[in-house]
């Protein structure tokens, strides 16, 4: 069986321009691991590629929801599994792309099976949300159900909300319906990458002035004008969240520009230190010269032991 590639790390890392390299390189098929890209309309402010750039190197799961869509690790699972049998049927080689460890996670050893939403449970603790605030809804979450709730920080929105969907609606714990299923099919090879912090704050400093300078404010002006929940995921990711405090008269330009870069350098904190429990074959220091050259040596020195 063809192997499948992960090439991970944190955001700004320069995942995408290793992955066109080895594109140019290897019949590969991008497919991103990317909880926002799978978005639309959110493109500049997510380092979405261009679609000039998508249209010369193909990505597939980016671009397949609207911004008030649901989407989860287990729908992303299902999604990756079928892009990559379609790799494989094509004889080429599956390529997954991207910063969202969860997702790597679900992809590589399975998921959760779990009850589907009650809509009306879900629009009801909204409320109660709005009216009380959700550390008040996380003080019931820990009555109800202590285990859980002493994981979860009292302004994890998506993480309260679930829990206490499980627990009202079935009447037993989140726990109670963790039902870990499905492996990875086939051989894989896991790359991670690992830069200097200092070189990656850089990155992200201009990343998000380039962000800015192709028109990321008219971005947030248009999503505003399409009316989105603003509790949606989306619309609370890392950037888009502190510059809408800013269209919103909470914070001045310059407070939006350094909140932005300081939730991004976090982020890119976890993703580090997600990405280091995780393990890989092959790790790399991006800020390398000849990270691209040794890339495609560990990614052929691969291919050649394991493809018969």
């Amino acid at each position: 069986m063809i192997p499948a590639i992960f090439l991970m790390g944190p955001t700004a890392s320069g995942k995408t321009e290793l992955a066109l390299r080895l594109a140019d390189a290897l019949p590969v098929d991008i497919i991103s691991v990317d909880s926002l890209l799978v978005y639309r309309h959110f493109d500049i402010g997510s380092a979405k590629p261009s679609l000039a750039l998508r249209q010369q190197y193909p990505h597939a799961l980016v671009d397949i929801r609207e911004p008030d869509e649901p989407y989860s690790a287990g729908l992303f699972r299902e999604d990756a599994l079928r892009c990559i049998a379609l790799a494989r049927e094509r004889g080429r080689i599956p390529l997954l792309v991207g910063g969202t460890g969860l997702y790597f996670r679900a992809l590589e050893r399975g998921i959760d099976t779990l009850p589907p939403a009650d809509p009306a449970l879900r629009q009801s603790l909204m409320a109660a949300a709005e009216a009380e605030g959700w550390p008040t809804l996380h003080a019931r979450l820990a009555t109800l159900d202590p285990h859980t709730a002493a994981g979860i920080a009292p302004h994890d929105q998506q993480r309260i909300q679930r829990a206490l969907e499980m627990i009202l609606s079935s009447g037993a714990p989140i726990s109670a319906h963790r039902h870990w299923q499905g492996e990875f099919p086939g051989p894989l090879y896991k790359i991670i990458l690992r830069p200097p912090r200092t070189w990656l704050h850089q990155r992200i400093a201009q990343r998000l002035d380039v962000m800015l300078a192709e028109g990321f404010l008219e971005e947030l002006e248009s999503l505003r004008q399409r009316h989105y929940a603003p509790e949606l995921p989306a619309m609370r990711a890392v950037g888009y969240r502190q510059y809408f405090a800013f269209g919103d008269g909470l914070c001045s330009v310059e407070e939006a520009y350094q909140a932005a870069l300081a939730a991004t350098r976090q982020l890119a904190k976890r993703q580090d230190t997600w990405f280091k429990k995780e393990g890989a074959h092959f790790y790399l220091d991006p800020s390398m010269d000849d990270t691209a050259t040794r890339l495609m040596l560990g990614v052929t020195d691969f291919l050649q032991k394991s493809v018969p």
